[in-house]
């Protein structure tokens, strides 16, 4: 497949592109900082954006099987990112008509694990409540995709951490798996790729964790 990864200098932007250049797919690597990349390759292409212009990015996009976004927020002081980043890909994903989207937005943000226990919501209030702002940004950013033209999954993870892909998580569309409490940056990215051609992920949350 050809991708487009954006935030491709990320924790799980980073592991999309190396991920997919592994499984054998063309990949077009959208960063603000080339230098930061780390990556080479023969089906490696590395484009140079600020991402404030849709004009600039239709080239990056244009006949892609599917665009994935690593892009968010680093810490509370870069809330509002995240939605002003995606209504640049999402222009212009839509002025070249290419419809498949995976991006990456928090479990918090969609409803809670079935049966949470006490625990699990005590924290998932917690956190909320502490990066209110950042899951305002991701709300935002999924309210956008709800009214774009584009087949897009929002995929959601708990805490994220820095560790070896295993390929042994969960993924609950529509909600989130109980006790989800952790998964790496690494595994995200695995099951962003695994949805690519899932037919149920489409216009829908999924939440992903161990």
């Amino acid at each position: 497949m050809k991708l487009t990864v954006f935030g491709a200098t990320g924790g799980i932007g980073r592991e999309l592109v190396r991920q997919a250049l592994d499984a054998g797919h063309e990949v077009t690597a959208v960063v603000r900082d080339p230098a930061r990349l780390g990556l080479t390759g023969d089906r490696l292409e590395v484009v140079r954006s600020g991402l404030t212009d849709p004009q600039e990015l239709r080239t990056a996009v244009r006949g892609r099987h599917a665009v994935l976004s690593g892009l968010g927020a680093r810490s509370r002081k870069d809330a509002g990112v995240t939605t002003r980043l995606t209504r640049t890909v999402l222009g212009a994903m839509e002025a070249e008509g290419t419809r498949r989207l995976l991006v990456v937005s928090a479990g918090p943000v969609g409803p809670a694990a079935e049966g949470e226990g006490a625990l699990d919501r005590g924290m998932r209030t917690l956190v909320s409540a502490v990066l209110k702002d950042v899951y305002a940004d991701l709300r935002e950013m999924e309210a956008d995709l709800a009214r774009s033209g584009t087949d897009w999954t929002s995929v959601r993870p708990p805490r994220l951490q820095d560790k070896p892909l295993t390929g042994r998580y969960r993924t609950v569309i529509g909600g989130f798996p109980p006790k989800g409490r952790f998964i790496a940056r690494a595994d995200v990215a695995h099951a962003m790729l695994s949805m690519i051609d899932a037919g149920e992920t489409l216009k829908q949350g999924v939440g992903v964790a161990y």
